[in-house]
């Protein structure tokens, strides 16, 4: 995207493109200060795009997870009702001896993350999560509706 086409020539919107647009592929000669690595947290929850479906008895979410093992995925419930899918692509390694060498590099390598708060009836006893043909799926299942209160008769007596 260009900015000066938009007439948005700015420091922070070039600098702002800059570390949205960056090339994964590159290893930083530093470790990520805490701002950096806010952002790259960030960029990995952005890229993780999600569908979220209600259904009568369960909710569902479902990832893209192109060349994942189960192994290079996990499932957790942090404070009591959110639901956090993570986990990381790594690079395959190439022989060295086969004289391989990329000419570009595409493919999103690095940690991933996403976060969803789960409603009041969501089941946090009963989600499962699977893995088939590069595709997540993880199932809450949902808390029957509350039973109607039922109205309290009180006995008159007779004084």
């Amino acid at each position: 995207m260009d900015f000066r086409v938009m007439g948005l020539d700015t420091p922070i919107l070039h600098t702002l493109h800059h570390i949205l647009d960056a090339d994964d592929t590159t290893t930083p000669a530093k470790p990520p200060t805490g701002a950096e690595s806010y952002v790259r947290d960030a960029r990995a929850m952005a890229r993780t795009a999600a569908d979220v479906k209600e259904y009568p008895k369960a909710y569902k979410f479902v990832i893209d997870m192109p060349g994942l093992k189960s192994g290079d995925i996990k499932v957790t419930v942090e404070d009591e009702n959110v639901l956090v899918i993570s986990g990381e692509r790594k690079r395959e390694e190439e022989e060295k001896e086969g004289g391989v060498k990329y000419l570009k590099m595409e493919r999103r390598i690095g940690k991933f993350m996403r976060k969803f708060v789960l409603p009041e009836n969501a089941n946090m006893e009963a989600i499962t999560a699977v893995c088939q043909d590069g595709v997540l799926c993880v199932t809450v299942e949902k808390l029957p509706p509350p039973e109607p209160k039922k109205p309290k008769t009180i006995e008159v007596k007779v004084a």
